[in-house]
């Protein structure tokens, strides 16, 4: 364990750095839009998976936290977090039904799960009756196939929603409450997906309450949409809305920039890496490649003019040094490219990199450094590192 006050520049390379300013900064703007608009903020936590983190979000003014498995919720719940909501519907197997009794079983810790279909919410069920708990369930609705956005997991609108809902309505320990939708959008049009988001949800509470069912939440609102979200809220426009769950924008990264969730300069995670050499004229060479940066290039984004230099995409942003360009990465090397020739780097030079995907970086690490003001202030503990992975047994 690192000692606190010890100026960050010592550390072994590379490492992961989280500049404390910048994520309390965030921390307190995610909490103020949520508290101004009258919601509950749940915060997604699978881009930082740290317990530490969460809990200073709660701190904050969050109800609990949003997770992507059920091994993320184990790690966050191992560490005192007591109000836990499992956004993937992975409860598919024996092993994944145990894993939610145990969390089940917990005294005093509340569980709410997500599915889109009929046989997540049996796994569910089971798991239930087993220690005699009645489970909270949200019906996930895709809102993104019907606006044209980047479909994922969900039940599309309307009936196939609520042909779901009775049926779940039918189940045994299963307690429907409502409906959550995460939307996904693009820098240019994030009012538009939360406007139309916030609809489509609207409507389908309606519907459902129409039909008879109690919903008493209805959740919507991701890191690039949930401050369109509040504003409109804010606005009386959609007073049904009763919890938002944004995730990556407590941390940004250069991807969730090009979606509009964060600026540049409210990226709070960096890389820390050593320049190990300077013999080619072209380039420079940094103790930092795919095991340390994963392998996103941002394809998303090939369509950008700035997105290729002399043909390269880039991993990520060298802090300060706009003129050189992230360019290559092999498994433990990364290459630097001088965009201006006169400005070269000089062998140990130390460097942080603003990494094209901070959710990636942070699961290849079993730890996070707190910095401010140059020095080391805390270490943060990967918590559900390795646990993230719903498809798979352990």
């Amino acid at each position: 364990m690192i000692e606190p006050n010890i100026p960050y520049l010592s550390l072994d390379t590379p490492a992961v750095l989280v500049d404390m300013g910048k994520l309390e900064a965030n921390i307190a703007e995610m909490s103020r839009l949520a508290a101004e608009a009258g919601v509950k903020l749940r915060p997604h936590v699978k881009v930082h998976e740290c317990a530490s983190i969460a809990k200073l979000q709660i701190e904050a003014g969050a109800c609990g936290v949003d997770v992507g498995s059920v091994g993320q919720a184990e790690a966050m719940a191992e560490e005192g977090i007591d109000d836990i909501l499992i956004s993937h519907p992975g409860y598919y197997g024996s092993h994944k039904q145990e894993k939610l009794r145990k969390l089940l079983g917990k005294d005093g810790l509340k569980v709410t799960i997500v599915v889109d279909m009929v046989e997540q919410a049996e796994g569910a069920s089971q798991a239930a009756q087993a220690v005699g708990r009645t489970i909270p369930v949200l019906i996930k609705v895709d809102t993104n196939a019907p606006l044209g956005g980047y479909s994922r997991l969900g039940v599309l609108p309307g009936e196939p929603v609520l042909n779901l809902a009775k049926k779940l309505l039918t189940i045994p320990a299963i307690e429907l409450i409502g409906v959550y939708a995460h939307e996904m959008g693009k820098a240019e049009n994030t009012d538009k997906m939360a406007f139309e988001t916030a609809s489509i949800m609207r409507e389908t509470a309606n519907m459902l309450r129409g039909e008879g069912v109690t919903v008493e939440h209805v959740s919507v609102g991701a890191s690039n949409t949930f401050r369109s979200t509040c504003r409109y809220i804010n606005e009386g426009k959609f007073p049904h809305i009763t919890e938002i769950h944004p995730g990556n924008c407590v941390i940004g990264d250069l991807g969730y920039m090009r979606k509009g969730a964060n600026t540049r300069e409210s990226c709070a995670v960096t890389v820390l890496t050593t320049v190990i050499s300077t013999a080619h004229p072209e380039k420079a060479a940094i103790d930092a490649g795919y095991k340390t940066f994963g392998s996103d290039y941002n394809i998303d984004a090939v369509n950008d003019p700035d997105y290729f230099w002399n043909g390269m995409a880039s991993f990520g942003s060298v802090q300060g040094r706009p003129d050189l360009r992230a360019g290559r990465m092999s498994a433990e090397t990364g290459y630097l490219y001088y965009m201006n020739p006169e400005k070269k780097l000089r062998f140990g030079e130390r460097l942080e990199i603003v990494p094209n995907n901070a959710t990636l970086v942070i699961n290849i690490h079993d730890q996070l450094y707190g910095v401010r003001n140059g020095a080391v202030e805390r270490a943060f503990q990967v918590t559900g590192r390795g646990r993230g992975n719903w498809m798979t047994p352990g």
